[in-house]
């Protein structure tokens, strides 16, 4: 008896001695909640001065860090931009998602894809994707990341083919129409300010009917 009261005397001082360790998913999900910290402030730097002009020590200082520390969740600028550009596409590709779940025509596919675009284009990773050049990656980088770009510019040429074979939108050059769309919505994430006169749903559906007036067919 006593052998077995010695047991559970040792298991119930080993609970009480608590490990300094978090369990795996809370050290995790700590983790993102850093990285995701990181990217937000890295993101904010490279709209406010520039990709080149921004250091990590910037960064870095930003967050109340040292710079060996930020190593810790990305191992150069290039990765934190990469992220980035990622996390704006990913953002993009979640409307278009949406979008494809519902059996619209290709006009109202179109311009839910162009109200969504103008929202994403006024978010700071949406924004990054258009004013911060992909010149400054590396090669690999740069073809991932461009990658991401000719994917959602392929719905917007998918949705304005797909309108023109429902008879929802008249015959156009689909290349040099889509040229024109989504040039017109890369610049809402050089113009767009949070304390604008409009906001990014008013943006949205302002664009979607003014960029395919002459494009949609007239109901009879």
């Amino acid at each position: 008896m006593s052998g077995d009261a010695d047991k559970r005397a040792a298991a119930a001082e080993m609970k009480l001695a608590a490990s300094p360790w978090k369990p795996f998913e809370a050290r995790r999900r700590e983790r993102d909640v850093k990285r995701g910290a990181v990217l937000r402030v890295a993101v904010s730097l490279f709209l406010e001065q520039g990709y080149d002009r921004t250091s990590l020590n910037e960064v870095a200082e930003r967050l109340n860090i040292t710079k060996p520390a930020l190593y810790n969740y990305f191992r150069s600028k290039e990765e934190i931009l990469v992220e980035c550009y990622r996390l704006g596409q990913e953002k993009a590709m979640a409307g278009i998602e949406r979008i494809l779940a519902k059996p619209d025509t290709g006009l109202v596919r179109l311009r839910a894809l162009i109200r969504h675009y103008c929202e994403v284009m006024t978010l700071d990773f949406g924004q990054c994707l258009v004013r911060v050049d992909d010149h400054v990656l590396s090669a690999p980088a740069r073809d991932q990341v461009r990658e991401g770009k000719r994917l959602i510019d392929r719905y917007f040429r998918d949705f304005l083919t797909s309108g023109m074979e429902d008879g929802s939108i008249k015959p156009c050059d689909v290349r040099l129409t889509v040229f024109a769309i989504t040039g017109a919505i890369n610049w809402v994430g050089h113009w767009y300010r949070a304390d604008g006169e409009m906001t990014a749903r008013e943006i949205g559906d302002t664009y979607a009917m003014q960029l395919t007036g002459s494009l949609a067919v007239e109901e009879t």
